[in-house]
């Protein structure tokens, strides 16, 4: 089992008893492995576990006990190592004698790192790579030991990599090669400790030994003052319902530790996508924890809007899929940044969901200082979805991968055997993706909104709302499929053949809104029929598709994320019996995973298995599946920002069913106000704080 603790972009993934052994574990910053060995040994002998946990996302412990090794006895020692990962690592090491006799014992530190670019790790992933068949990793770099600063220096890497790692420990022992070994003798009841700090350095920058301890006091200090910080700022939950109560407290803690300052010059935190390959913006996967997570306040969101717009492509770049006015995919850094790219544009739907969240922020805040402030990068982001984004003239935005090294898929469920027809065929590019032309449908009714309210632009408030207007009824002329009692097509391929898979993406329909009145009972009808509701979740295909696959990252499987989206769309049409079902069973899935959603699970029924099943390798924490608990909550209260008025209301309805219980959430922040929403005999009533 792996242990990962992080801060930012730093993140120690090791087994269960703190070491570092595994192709895929190691301390990374940067996209860069910096540590890739780090094992503890007692007299040649790994320990034996007790108990180990993650104490704060930021901190864990291990606590050991010794092997029969070496004149040992079983039991006489306990080992705790106590980790904290900051900008770098620190190990606290304490070895106590339990027995009642004086012992000897050698303990044995062994370390290494191969500098690896993370894409290399991530390729040993067994479910997200082919280990079998993975280029092997680079070769370990052979450790220095500096007797006058009592550290080892790992430097280099090939290639003309500049970054170095440092270990520094508080205590001298004897080194060699890649090993420090410490000669101990304990009394009875006596202890002896170890504090070792690993310092990674991209540009080959080292920190002087004598200040390694006090940089870390200072950077546990600030860390620990954030999160109280951010657990101050974040509404407050009292509920009857202890899963709501616990996943919602779940992701307080999750978007919390995913907070990452992607680059000193530009402004703000915003959310890292997810652990352990992911952290680092993603802008798909930020625009929507963004979206789920306003209930929090517009500071996570205002932060992203600034970051993403400096970002925004600027350049007709074919191979790094970007266009001017396209918002960036990935973003990558070190010795990842070489791997595949620095700045990676392959997406179809972050550019309008842009524009969907500059709608929103306004819609919570009022903020018309905001809107002004970015209507150049929302043009931008508007004149790449009229000119680029539409490959052929057709009205639909479709994509193409220019990009030789480019995903080949590029909407929300980008893995490589997603496009697929009914009977399995794959579908060929350029693909117009549904949702994606229900996002642009939501981005022009919403920038007509700002232009004609902020910019005071009527000409392109009135040419949006035609545009709109028209593409809701090429859409539905397009994509609606009769079979099966009627639903929209996944997508349309090359050919403009509805690519006619049952699926998930229906439900992003109605919360674009570009669903009609007229098909709304069809397509809920779907949504949560057997072949697409598992009794956990809406899964991403049915069950009845040939491609199904209730194991398959995007066929088949149920994605909490996407579930809070189908949600909002269900209440944006006023189905709360459906939006509430999803809630209930999400949180009740939630109890499954310690109440920490995982990106993904597995879609077998309800009715098959009792509990849902984990999906391997799913990342958690994970930005959007962290923000699901907290959508979800605004979902169950209806509730909705009144811009013109200035209040928090609610469009839920008087009958909340019963196993919701009692709550109340105090600290609720729309328009620069406090609110607070109680849910008490099925009913929810708003007071301003």
């Amino acid at each position: 089992m792996a242990l990962t603790i992080l801060e930012g972009s730093t993140f120690c993934v090791s087994d269960e008893r703190g070491d570092i052994v595994e192709p895929t574990m190691g301390l990374f910053a940067h996209d860069t492995r910096f540590l890739s060995r780090w094992v503890l040994t007692i007299n040649g002998a790994r320990p034996l576990m007790l108990s180990s946990r993650k104490v704060e996302y930021y901190s864990a412990a291990f606590f050991l006990r010794n092997p029969a090794a070496g004149g040992l006895a079983h039991d006489e020692l306990s080992i705790a190592r106590e980790r904290f990962v900051g900008d770098a690592m620190q190990e606290h090491i304490v070895v106590s004698n339990h027995s009642r006799r004086r012992v000897e014992f050698d303990l044995t530190l062994d370390l290494g790192t191969d500098f690896a670019d993370i894409f290399a790790v991530k390729a040993y992933d067994f479910a997200l790579g082919d280990p079998e068949h993975a280029p092997p990793l680079p070769n370990a770099v052979p450790p220095v030991y500096e007797s006058s600063e009592n550290q080892f220096v790992l430097a280099g890497g090939g290639d003309g990599f500049t970054g170095l790692t440092q270990v520094v420990l508080s205590e001298r022992g004897e080194a060699s090669d890649s090993t420090i070994t410490y000669r101990i003798e304990l009394e009875p009841r006596d202890s002896w400790r170890l504090r070792a700090d690993v310092i990674p350095s991209l540009d080959g920058v080292r920190t002087a030994a004598q200040i390694a301890e006090r940089r870390f006091g200072d950077e546990l200090a600030r860390v620990r003052a954030s999160l109280a910080a951010w657990r101050l700022r974040v509404p407050q939950l009292r509920s009857s319902w202890d899963e709501l109560t616990h996943s919602f407290r779940q992701s307080v803690a999750d978007l919390s530790s995913l907070r990452m300052d992607e680059d000193p010059r530009l402004p703000g935190q915003l959310p890292a996508a997810g652990m352990p390959w992911f952290m680092t913006v993603f802008g798909r996967d930020t625009l929507i924890t963004c979206l789920q997570t306003l209930l929090f306040g517009p500071e996570l969101a205002q932060n992203a809007l600034a970051v993403l717009a400096e970002l925004q492509a600027c350049e007709d770049d074919p191979v790094a899929d970007a266009e001017p006015g396209k918002i960036v995919h990935e973003v990558r850094h070190g010795k990842g940044a070489e791997a595949w790219f620095p700045r990676y544009y392959g997406t179809v739907d972050a550019t309008p969901l842009y524009l969907v969240l500059l709608s929103e922020v306004w819609r919570w805040t009022d903020d018309a200082g905001l809107v002004r402030d970015l209507r150049e990068p929302a043009l931008r982001a508007l004149e790449w979805i009229d000119r680029y984004g539409d490959l052929d003239g057709d009205g639909f935005v479709e994509y193409l991968s220019r990009s030789p090294r480019g995903l080949v898929n590029q909407s929300w469920k980008d893995s490589g055997d997603s496009q697929l027809f009914r009977d399995g065929r794959r579908a060929e590019p350029p693909i117009a993706p549904c949702e994606v032309q229900g996002y642009v449908y939501d981005a022009k009714v919403r920038l007509a909104e700002l232009a004609r309210e902020v910019w005071r632009e009527r000409e392109l408030a009135d040419r949006l709302e035609r545009d709109a207007a028209e593409l809701k009824t090429r859409f539905d002329q397009a994509f609606w499929c009769e079979a099966r009692g009627g639903y929209y097509a996944l997508a349309l391929d090359a050919e403009k053949e509805r690519v006619d898979a049952l699926t998930s993406n229906i439900g992003h329909l109605l919360w674009s809104g570009i669903v009609p009145p007229e098909r709304v009972d069809a397509v809920v009808d779907q949504l949560m029929g057997e072949e697409l509701w598992s009794g956990w979740g809406v899964r991403t295909m049915s069950a009845g598709d040939v491609g199904f696959n209730p194991l398959t990252y995007h066929n088949g499987t149920v994605w909490p994320h996407d579930n809070s989206l189908i949600a909002w769309g269900l209440a944006r049409y006023g189905r709360w019996p459906e939006a509430q079902r999803i809630v209930r069973r999400l949180l009740n899935a939630a109890s499954y995973f310690d109440h920490q959603l995982p990106e993904v699970f597995a879609g077998f029924s309800r009715t098959e298995t009792p509990f849902p099943i984990p999906y391997p390798t799913a990342a958690r924490p994970q930005a959007w599946a962290a923000g699901t608990p907290v959508l979800l909550l605004q979902l169950l209260l209806g509730l909705e920002p009144d811009r013109r008025r200035h209040v928090l209301g609610t469009t839920a309805p008087d009958d909340i069913p019963s196993w919701a219980g009692s709550l109340r959430v105090t600290g609720v922040r729309a328009f620069d106000k406090s609110w607070d929403v109680q849910l008490e005999g099925g009913r929810v009533t708003i007071e301003q704080a």
